[in-house]
Parts: C-alpha cells; structure tokens; sequence
C-alpha cells in the first residue's frame, strides 16, 4: 500500500447501499477515492453478474446455498471491482500518454496546488521527448483511488440455518469483514455508527490487519467518528489488540446524509480544533498500547507511530469551504458525498430519483424516523418509496414483506429478530395499540401509530436505484427507492459531469445556482437548535432529572460553540465577502438559543 502524496483533497463517502456500490469502477482510474457499501451481499451479487458481462469476464453464481455465501459473494466482487479498475487505470495512463487533449483535461482536473498537475505541466513542455518522459512520470506518480468499503456495525444480526443459530462469524457484519479480508483489495474498511467490542474482536484474527516487517499494513481500518471523545476510545480499544486506527474520519452530526449521529450539542468546528490539537495525543497513546499489545502477541512491533490521517466530511459544498477545512484544521481530505449523486459518472442513481433530486428544496429534505434503527435519518420527501409506503397504509396493509433481513434486530417477538419496517413486527404493533384505543385520546393515538407505520425498508429501497438504472429485474413487493441525502443538496439542483463538479471542488468554476447557500458552519448550527428544541416538544412521557441535565449540557456546548466560531471568524482570511452576513446569523441563532426555555422539574 505504498502511497505518495494523494492526487486530490476530496474523496467520496459511501452513500447508501447502491450509490456508491460501483463507483470505484466510475472514478477510480482519475485518482479518486471512494467507499462501496458491503452490507447487501443480494446486490453485490447482482452487481457482480452485470460487471462481469460488461466487461466479458467469467462469472460464477455464488448462491444461497453455499456454507459461507455472504463473504464468498464480498469476496468475488470485490476482487471483480479492483481487477476492473486496475485495468481501466492502465488503459487511462495509455489514453494520457497517447493523447495530449486527454493529458490537458485530467490535469485540468487535478487540485491547483498540486505536485503532479505542476510535475504533469512541465513534462507536457518537453516537446520531443514528449512520449517517452510522460510514459516514465505518469508510471511513477499516478495511480488509482482507494477502493474502500463500508460496514456499518451495528448491522450485525444473527443468522440460523431454521432453527440453528450459526456461530457469530456468520453474523452479518462478521461475514462481511471476512469478505473484504479475503479479497485481493488493499485498501480500508470504514467502520460507521459506533463500537461493536465482538465486531472489533474479531479484527484480531487476520494478520493483514497487523503490520508487516516493513511496517506496512495490507488492510487499514478507518473509524469513522463524531467527536475527539469516541475517537480516543475506539482507538485505544482496537490498540489494546495490536490494531491500528489509519483514518479517523469525521462527520457532522446532522449535516450529513443517510442516519444522523448528533453529537451533545458539539459543533464541527470545535470537533476539529480538537482534533487538531490533540492529534500527537491521539497518535502517541495508541502507539504505546499497540507496541505492549503486538509485544505480548510476539509479532513484528513498528518503531514508529504508523501514519495517521484525518478527514472531514458533512455539508461542504464550495471550494472555499473545501480549502478552508484543509487549510484551518489541516485535515488531510475532505469528503463530498451528496453533490455527487446529481454525477452520473460517479455514482448509480436511477432517472426519476436523480431528477427528484434536482429539483429538491430546503423543506423537502428533512430529518425522519423511517429507519429501522430508531436513529434519525436524513432522507428527501416525494420518493416511491414513499407513496407506496402511505399506499399500503391506507389500505391497512402497513409493512414491509422484509426480504433482505440485514436490519431484523429486534428480539421483541422473535428470537432470531424482527424489523420494525416488517408487516410482521407493524401487525403486531397495531394490534398492542388497538387494545390502548379507549384509553389514548384521538391524537395521540395517531401519533403512536404513525411511529409505528412510517418505518420503512431500508434495505430494499437503498438497493433498488442500482438496479433500476442498470435494467436489472426487481423480484418481491414494489418498495421503490429510498435516497439518503444531506440537507446540502437543497442547494445543487442540476445533473453535471464529473468533470465540472471536481473542477468546482477545486474552485475552478462553480455550479451551484443559488445565491443564499448558508456557511457549512451555520447550517449545522441551525439544525442542532432544532434538533433540540424537537427534542423538548416531543417528550411525551414525563421529563426525568437526566433529560434536564442533558438539555442544559447541550445548550451550553451551543453557545461555546457560536462563541468559538465569532473568534475563529474575525481572524481567518477566509469567507471576506459573506463574514457580515455570517456574524449577523451567529448572532441571531445566539439569541434564538437564549430564548430556548430548558424545563424545570415540578415538585409534587
């Protein structure tokens, strides 16, 4: 995995399952990193049967019914994918080295402050020895992006063979790591929605998670975190196995897509000042612990703290933004998702949901409750999914048949799990509430039963853009297709190349049409304000003396965080043009925090 400087600041995050679950076959060869969700083996599968016919190479169904199915299926596609890729970038080094047209608009795309575009530049200059030079460069300096992969621990269901449970390998998440171990990919997995000790255990039983002689790792781990606080806990928890933790890859809280982790009220800035500062603190104590622990374990021990990096991602949507957080926090990417599902070169959306997503405003992308998960999840309002959903419900057939079963972790009824989006669970549900009927008023009848019927199957409708854009048959119930933007994409409403939108990132054009874009830094604090104020309106039950405390704690953590940002604002050189306009939202949502009224506990 021997690296040189990276080719471009931005990478793309994963997106769902199927928006991402290719994109590494789309954008890899220009250098660009990017996460392929592996949770759904189903769609991986299909995915693996309609690559392996476009590109003419042999395909072996992997079925059901063999023993070790999900990391098998993992496996064969992922070794599919970095074939591929492999392939395409030494067909695009051919294509640069044949054509100068070709060579001026990939080092169009390249970062401004480059080494290889000035390095490229130059060699484009040499004239006659033109071929031969640019041959011998690009082979030294250019190679392809990361093919990075997803697990999102807490998908990690039992599996039973009828009634046998199998061992805890062949848990979801479990089988899924094994996949990814197991294939020919040096790259990272991306570890999301926090800690799974049995999950993280189970790292310890592959030696491409450990360093080799040479100090190299064949398979990185990146956590992806919220705060400096989980960071140093989940790090320190993988060091005290001989881990290392290679990435710590930072989101908003809410300003971000799919399910939202918010924070206690601790805003990004203040995040990756954090970070910022106590980096070396980070490094130094899971270095110690993983020396001790890789000692014990009688393996090679590096002398050295391996290389760490920190990445950003959650809401950026403009060049300034894009260099502001590399220059202010030194971050070493930042990542853009969102913007890239109106790319249909990078990413696999279908027609009619790119063109929703287009035309999307503010009000129309919204914090819900529909996952499974009991999590909040940023989604986008006027899906199919949607309208079939409310369909079923009108017609008292409220829940999903639950094909896939990846998210069927409740044990409430069923010992091997149930999904909450399932008309199995749902049934059960309405019925409990139907018995409370006489006794609940009109309202907050509805208002239960409503939580129990707007779940929705996640599973299914993240999958199905991918194959309605590749033409792949949809088998089961109509779910439609549910899309997991962040509230950024309100203000991107139009399809655009891959061309125009890195050239955008990197401040070469710009393709955003709307002209009140609010700071990055501003959104996120809008939305936490709701977030909390929700939070005290929605509390149906009695309040305890812990919600008050968390409340106050919040708020708090609010107003060091504005405070933090009136200071950072009056000296950076970066944002001149809107900071009026910035210092006078600051201060309005200061004032607005001010007027939210914490509740007291009543004596009886």
């Amino acid at each position: 995995m021997t690296k040189n400087n990276p080719l471009h600041t931005f990478h793309i995050p994963v997106m769902g399952l199927a928006y991402t679950i290719d994109s590494p076959i789309r954008v890899a060869k220009y250098g660009i990193s990017s996460v392929i969700s592996i949770m759904d083996d189903e769609l991986i599968e299909k995915m693996n049967a309609f690559y392996s016919k476009k590109f003419d190479m042999p395909y072996q169904e992997i079925t059901q019914k063999i023993h070790d199915y999900r990391a098998e299926r993992i496996t064969s596609y992922l070794n599919l994918v970095d074939k591929i890729v492999k392939e395409k970038f030494e067909n695009f080094k051919a294509e640069l080295s044949e054509s100068k047209l070709a060579l001026e608009n990939y080092i169009a795309m390249l970062p401004n402050k480059s080494e290889i575009k000035t390095g490229l530049q130059n060699v484009m200059e040499d004239g006659f020895a033109f071929k031969e030079n640019i041959k011998n460069y690009l082979e030294k300096n250019l190679y392809p992006g990361d093919i990075d992969v997803n697990i999102m621990t807490k998908l990690d269901k039992d599996n039973f063979i009828k009634d046998e449970q199998l061992p805890i390998a062949f848990n979801d998440a479990h089988a899924a790591l094994r996949g990814f171990v197991n294939s020919t990919l040096e790259s990272s997995v991306v570890l999301s929605a926090g800690m799974n000790p049995r999950l993280y255990s189970y790292f310890e039983s592959f030696s491409a998670f450990f360093p080799d002689s040479n100090n190299k790792l064949k398979k990185k781990i990146t956590l992806k975190v919220s705060d400096f606080r989980s960071a140093m806990i989940q790090g320190n928890f993988l060091a005290k196995k001989g881990l290392w933790v290679s990435e710590y890859r930072i989101e908003s809280g809410l300003n971000c897509g799919g399910h939202a982790f918010a924070t206690d009220g601790f805003l990004l800035g203040p995040i990756l000042e954090e970070f910022k500062q106590k980096k070396e603190q980070l490094i130094q104590s899971a270095h110690e612990l993983m020396v001790k622990a890789l000692g014990q374990k009688e393996m090679h021990v590096p002398e050295q703290p391996l290389e760490l990096k920190i990445t950003v991602q959650g809401g950026v949507g403009t060049a300034e933004e894009h260099d502001f957080l590399l220059e202010t926090y030194k971050v070493d990417s930042v990542g853009w998702g969102s913007p890239f599902l109106l790319v249909p070169e990078a990413t696999s959306v279908d027609k009619h949901t790119r063109a929703l997503l287009a035309g999307a405003k503010e009000d129309d992308l919204y914090l819900s409750h529909i996952s499974p998960l009991g999590i909040p999840f940023n989604t986008l309002r006027g899906t199919t999914n949607e309208k079939l959903k409310l369909k079923r419900i009108e017609e008292s057939k409220a829940g999903s048949s639950c094909p896939k079963r990846f998210l069927a972790l409740s044990k409430e009824y069923d010992a091997k799990g149930t999904c909450t989006s399932s008309k199995k669970y749902q049934d059960l549900k309405l019925e409990e509430l139907l018995l409370q009927k006489d006794i609940l008023t009109a309202e907050v009848f509805e208002k239960k039963k409503n939580s129990i019927t707007e779940k929705a199957c996640l599973c299914v409708g993240l999958a199905n853009a991918s194959y309605l854009e590749n033409d792949i048959k949809i088998k089961g119930q109509a779910q439609g297709v549910i899309i997991c933007p962040g509230p950024n994409m309100a203000y991107f409403d139009q399809e655009v190349s891959l061309f125009k939108m890195v050239q955008h990132i990197y401040g070469n054009t710009s393709v955003l049409t709307v002209i009140n874009r609010p700071n990055l830094f501003v959104k996120e604090l809008k939305m936490y304000l709701d977030y909390l104020k929700n939070e005290i309106v929605s509390v149906s039950e009695e309040i305890t003396l812990g919600q008050i405390k968390k409340w106050n704690s919040f708020k708090n953590n609010l107003l060091q965080g504005i405070t933090y940002y009136e200071d950072l604002f009056l000296v950076t050189p970066f944002f001149e043009s809107a900071k009026k306009e910035i210092f006078s939202q600051f201060n309005f949502y200061k004032l607005e925090l001010g007027e939210i009224e914490i509740p007291e506990l009543k004596l009886a």
